[in-house]
């Protein structure tokens, strides 16, 4: 028998989960929504189907994605959870098998031989498929349509490890760039880099050694180089068996950065070093003559993990802002230099992925309106950071209101940069539900064009993307 959701701020409010999936036609329109815009808006999030077995981490809620199909004016909207063996295991049992983040310490003995995947934190399209993305395993593939699932994706087998859920696409090629940590089990320092064609084929798929074992969520790639950022997030097998946390924040590490020619062989990467911060995501990095500049929402801790020794870290830590790393590609010095971009704390970070690596004016992210509150602020507001002129102008939701992930959808292929919309997911708390909510992404601080209504609540959840119909 399923019992009720423990009290946990992370299970509570909008980050409660929805006990049902469904299909809603024909959503009502507030405003002008665009008759030319035509496409699918997806996003994925954490959705556990059950309570947890011991103390909940967010990263641990089973995926569930949510889409709203546009076309004429017209909006719809599904969800569907993310049928893993994890998922469907539990589902036979009925109730939870695995410990938080999969901690074998926890997990009942039934979820033996069953990985530990959540595939909650990503969703995209790409060589023709339907992919749901968690960093601990390989994506999860669905039907485009329907969001029915159909299994465990490894490119033909040549897939090694797991994939992150922040893979890059490639403006100019098309290729999908991506990597994966942990390669061998948790605490090793094992990676891999792999490229994936613009058809979906994998066309490399090589190995290599970081500096140490850590949870590395997302990466940088420019035009000629990926950079894999390896932050003091350390992971260890022993310390779980210890009873330790499975991630733990040491703040003794230093950051590293590994640089790597796109064209070049593996074993070319070159390791710097950095002061210990953590950074979930990067909104955008490219070159520029003999350095490499990437604007990163940046925290002095790894927000939601504690020390070794299981202390909470301190409130501040999980104050994240957008800053500028400019680091020298020459080899000169390895020291970057850091800019402040804002002083609201931000995240989800985003932009018109046309200039993905490249240099760019304009860029997107939800913020909080009250820096007082720190790391218990909700985001309640959209940022457009135009770098041309530093102007930074926002949109704030409303008393009582969260803002999801900005999404920019360009106004037709061949517009200018920044030239077209802005959708995001905001949850409405006076009346506990959702909106889809468009803009006009060249005039964010106006207000909303149009509104898609929802009669239910899209739970608060983390990446998604635009697919052009």
């Amino acid at each position: 028998m399923t019992q009720r959701f423990p009290d946990d701020r992370f299970l509570s409010g909008n980050f409660a989960p929805v006990r049902a999936e469904c299909n809603a036609l024909d959503l009502e329109i507030e405003g002008d929504w665009p008759e030319g815009l035509a496409g699918t808006f997806v996003r994925n999030g954490p959705n556990p189907l059950y309570p947890p077995r011991d103390k909940y981490h967010l990263f641990s809620g089973d995926g569930m994605i949510h889409a709203f199909d546009i076309e004429g004016g017209r909006v719809a909207y599904r969800n569907r959870w993310v049928r893993t063996n994890k998922w469907k295991l539990e589902r036979e049992h009925g109730r939870a098998l695995f410990g938080t983040l999969g901690n074998p310490m926890t997990s009942d003995p039934a979820a033996a031989g069953t990985p530990f995947n959540v595939a909650n934190t990503n969703v995209l399209f790409h060589g023709g498929r339907l992919l749901a993305l968690e960093e601990g395993n390989p994506p999860f593939e669905l039907e485009r349509g329907s969001l029915e699932s159909i299994g465990p994706f490894t490119f033909d087998g040549g897939l090694e490890g797991p994939m992150t859920a922040h893979p890059k696409i490639d403006p100019e090629t098309g290729e999908m760039l991506f990597f994966g940590y942990n390669v061998g089990g948790m605490g090793q320092p094992t990676m891999t880099y792999q490229v994936v064609a613009k058809d979906g084929t994998l066309t490399r798929s090589e190995r290599f050694d970081a500096p140490y074992a850590a949870m590395v969520h997302d990466f940088i790639a420019t035009r000629n180089f990926v950079v894999f950022p390896v932050f003091p997030a350390t992971t260890s097998l022993e310390r779980v068996i210890k009873g330790g946390p499975p991630i733990a924040w040491d703040a003794a590490q230093t950051s590293r950065f590994g640089f790597l020619r796109r064209d070049a062989a593996i074993d070319t990467i070159r390791w710097t070093e950095a002061e210990a911060c953590y950074v979930y995501h990067p909104m955008n990095a490219f070159e520029e003559g003999d350095r490499l500049v990437a604007d990163m929402i940046r925290y002095d801790g790894a927000p939601g993990f504690p020390t070794p020794e299981g202390e909470r870290p301190k409130a501040s830590d999980a104050e994240g802002r957008l800053e500028r790393w400019t680091f020298d590609l020459s080899g000169g010095s390895d020291d970057p230099t850091i800019e402040v971009l804002d002083d609201f704390i931000s995240e989800f970070p985003r932009l018109d992925e046309r200039f993905a690596g490249l240099p760019y004016r304009h860029g997107y992210m939800a913020s909080t309106s009250d820096a007082a509150a720190g790391r218990n602020s909700m985001f309640d507001q959209l940022s457009h950071v135009d770098f041309e002129t530093g102007r930074i102008t926002r949109w704030h939701a409303g008393e009582g209101a969260l803002v999801g992930e900005p999404i920019f959808v360009p106004r037709a292929a061949e517009a200018a940069e920044g030239d077209g919309h802005l959708l995001s997911i905001v949850f409405l708390g006076a009346e506990n539900r959702s909106d889809l909510v468009l803009f006009d992404a060249t005039s964010l601080d106006a207000g909303p064009r149009a509104r898609a209504r929802l009669d239910l609540r899209v739970p608060n959840g983390f990446h998604g993307n635009w697919i052009p119909a």
